[in-house]
């Protein structure tokens, strides 16, 4: 299991990780939310099927030929309700159905049973980190989300891609609070793709 101690805690828990796509300069979505600009060269995305299998949502999985790929690192999603609505758009309302699913929003109402609906970002990673076993906790965005569970995210990995959007959506939105983190690993793609692997110190 990965699991991480933080200070003035007696107990281990299940580890967070803010794993996003970004630009070069910062950005996660354009500033309408649009996330379709990002290149996806096969190499790469054969890359992500491989090393992050549960990462990928349950209705692109089969196309990749991991649709029946054992969770790797994760067995818990986090997402906002903007991440959420591109699968309902799609008229996908349990996109990481191999995961357990949770949306935060206020005012959403869970359109599948497999998906639930939580008000209070904060309470519920503390709630699932304290849980005594599985893997790791996938956050899969966005920024306000991401913002408002800062103090307990213990990893983050950047899936940086080589294009500049200049206005757009950024990684975190939450109040200015230096964090340091270490950097555990790095991969990089002909293409100019870079995933980089971040611990909180």
């Amino acid at each position: 299991m990965d699991v991480g101690a933080k200070p003035g805690r007696t107990t281990l828990v299940r580890k967070l990780t803010y794993l996003i796509a970004m630009s070069i300069d910062g950005y996660i979505a354009g500033p309408g939310d649009e996330i379709d600009v990002y290149p996806t060269p096969e190499a790469y995305l054969g890359h992500l099927a491989s090393e992050y299998p549960e990462t990928l949502p349950s209705h692109g999985r089969a196309g990749l030929g991991v649709a029946d790929a054992p969770n790797r690192l994760f067995d818990t999603v986090v997402m906002g309700r903007a991440t959420y609505q591109p699968a309902l758009d799609l008229g996908v309302t349990s996109p990481y159905a191999h995961l357990r699913q949770y949306v935060v929003s206020g005012g959403l109402t869970s359109p599948d049973p497999a998906v639930t609906v939580a008000a209070d970002p904060l309470a519920l990673v503390r709630s699932l980190k304290a849980e005594p076993e599985g893997l790791g906790i996938y956050l899969a965005g966005g920024a306000t989300v991401a913002g408002a569970v800062y103090p307990e995210i213990d990893e983050v990995i950047l899936k940086l891609y080589p294009i500049m959007l200049g206005r757009g959506v950024p990684m975190i939105s939450g109040e200015f609070d230096v964090t340091a983190f270490e950097r555990t690993d790095v991969t990089t793609f002909d293409s100019g793709h870079v995933i980089l692997r971040y611990n909180r110190t």
